[in-house]
C-alpha cells in the first residue's frame, strides 16, 4: 500500500473518537451521554445535525438501551456504534454477554473512568477489567492519536467473518478524552474505502438455504435463541475460538492500516519499548506507557537495562507475543489500574504472571496497582517501580509481590 497524505487536527480523544465514527461509514449510532464520553456522542450529533454524516441517531434513556438499540441494529445489518464510560459500562453489563453471543459486530469506545462508590468520574480501568469475561474484544489506546486509528481498524477487525465479535476501544478518561493533542487523519474516502461494507458470512436458514447471518424476513433465521444444556455450551465455545481467530486479524488489519497511514503501534497486539537486551520491564496498559517511555528513557542513559512492554490488546490476550517479549527479563513489574478486591493482585498482573509461569527460566513479577480514581501517576512513581525490579534482580527474591503505588496507608 502507498502512504496517503493526511491533515492534523488539533482534538482531544473524545473528538479523535467521533471523527474516526463519521469517517467510518456508520449506519447507527444510539448512546447516552455520562463524563468522560459525553463529547463522542456531542460531536457525532453535531455531524448528524450538519448533514455530514448519513447515520441514524438514537438517543436513549440509558446506556441499557443503547446497546440494546446497537445490537438490533447490527442484527439486521446495520453498522454499529455506542460510547459509553464507568456506570455506564456497568449499566450495560447484560446486554455486552448479549451482543457477544449474538455475534454482533458493534464498536464502542469506553473512556476509561472509575467505579463508584464514592462517586469519581476520573480515571482507572475498572470500568472495562469488569467486562473482561464478557466475550468482547478489547484494545487500549496509548494517546488520541491510537484511539482515533484503533476505532477505524475496529470495524474491520469485529464484521470479520471469522470474527463477528464485538469491539471496545478503550482510551483514558481525561489524560485522553479531554486533552488536545495533534491527531493525523485520513482522508473521508480513504477510511471509507478502508473500512469497506459490511459482510456476511452464510448460514443455513430455517428452509434449509444459505443465506446472509442477518435478520431478514425474505430469509428468515433466528438470532440469540433459547439454547439449554443441548447447545449452549458448543455456542460459548465458538466464541471462544472466535477470540482465537481474532489475533491474526488484529495482526492484518494493524499492518494493513500502517500501509497507508504510516502508524504501527508494536505488532498491534503487544506494543515493546527498549526490550531486544532488558533485564527490567513494566508492563502496562493505556496512557501511562507515555510517562513510562520516558523514565526508561532516563534509566538507559544511567546504563540501566529497561524495557516496557504495552499490551494494546487484552482481549484476545496475546499470550505467544507476551511469553516472547518478557522471555530473557529477570523482573517484570505489571502495572495495574484497577484491583481485584480478595484476589492476589490486579487483573492484568493475573494474566501475565499466568502466562510466564510455563516458561523454563521465567522471570519474577511483582504488581503495582496505581492511579486509581485518576490520581496522578509521576515518573518518580514509575522510577519506584523499577528501582524495586533492581533490587529483585540483585536478592534474586520478590519480597512483596503486590504493592500500591502512591497511595496513604
Amino acid at each position: 500500500m502507498t502512504l496517503v497524505k493526511q491533515k492534523v487536527l488539533a482534538m482531544n480523544g473524545d473528538e479523535a473518537v467521533a471523527y474516526a465514527v463519521k469517517q467510518s461509514d456508520v449506519d447507527v449510532v444510539a448512546a447516552y451521554p455520562i463524563t468522560p464520553q459525553t463529547i463522542i456522542v456531542e460531536r457525532f450529533s453535531e455531524y448528524v445535525h450538519n448533514g455530514e454524516v448519513d447515520t441514524e441517531f438514537v438517543c436513549v434513556e440509558s446506556e441499557h438501551s443503547a446497546l440494546t438499540a446497537c445490537l438490533a441494529a447490527s442484527a439486521v445489518g446495520a453498522r454499529a456504534f455506542t460510547a459509553t464510560a464507568s456506570a455506564g459500562l456497568a449499566l450495560m453489563h447484560e446486554i455486552l454477554f448479549v451482543t457477544s453471543g449474538c455475534r454482533a459486530p458493534v464498536v464502542m469506545a469506553v473512556v476509561n473512568r472509575a467505579l463508584s462508590a464514592p462517586i469519581n468520574i476520573h480515571c482507572d480501568h475498572s470500568d472495562a477489567m469488569a467486562e473482561r469475561d464478557s466475550g468482547w474484544i478489547q484494545i487500549y489506546a496509548e494517546n488520541s492519536q491510537e484511539a482515533y486509528d484503533s476505532v477505524i481498524q475496529a470495524f474491520r477487525i469485529a464484521e470479520h467473518t471469522d470474527v463477528l465479535l464485538p469491539v471496545m476501544i478503550g482510551l483514558d478518561g481525561f489524560f485522553l478524552s479531554h486533552t488536545l493533542e495533534n491527531v493525523k487523519v485520513l482522508p473521508d474516502e480513504t477510511v471509507r474505502n478502508f473500512v469497506g461494507t459490511r459482510k456476511f458470512p452464510l448460514v443455513k436458514s430455517h428452509e434449509g438455504k444459505l443465506v446472509p447471518f442477518r435478520l431478514d424476513p425474505e430469509n428468515p433465521i433466528t438470532i440469540g435463541p433459547l439454547a439449554l444444556f443441548d447447545y449452549y455450551f458448543e455456542i460459548k465455545r465458538q466464541q471462544e475460538e472466535a477470540m482465537r481467530k481474532a489475533l491474526p486479524i488484529i495482526k492484518q488489519v494493524h499492518d494493513e492500516y500502517a500501509g497507508i497511514s504510516g502508524r504501527r503501534y508494536g505488532n498491534g497486539l503487544i506494543d515493546a519499548y527498549r526490550l531486544e537486551d532488558a533485564e527490567i520491564a513494566a508492563v502496562c496498559l493505556g496512557s501511562t506507557a507515555g510517562t513510562v517511555k520516558t523514565v526508561v528513557d532516563e534509566l538507559r542513559s544511567k546504563g540501566i537495562k529497561a524495557g516496557l512492554l504495552r499490551l494494546r490488546t487484552f482481549r484476545p490476550l496475546p499470550t505467544e507475543e507476551i511469553k516472547n517479549a518478557l522471555a530473557n527479563v529477570k523482573a517484570v513489574g505489571v502495572m495495574d489500574r484497577a484491583c481485584s478486591f480478595g484476589g492476589f493482585g490486579g487483573p492484568v498482573f493475573h494474566e501475565v504472571r499466568h502466562v510466564l509461569y510455563d516458561l523454563q527460566t521465567r522471570p519474577h513479577v511483582s504488581n503495582y496497582i496505581y492511579g486509581l480514581g485518576g490520581r496522578d501517576t509521576s515518573p518518580m512513581m514509575i522510577h519506584q517501580i523499577y528501582q524495586d525490579l533492581q533490587q529483585i534482580v540483585e536478592t534474586n527474591r520478590v519480597e512483596k509481590p503486590v504493592q500500591f503505588i502512591g497511595v496513604r496507608e
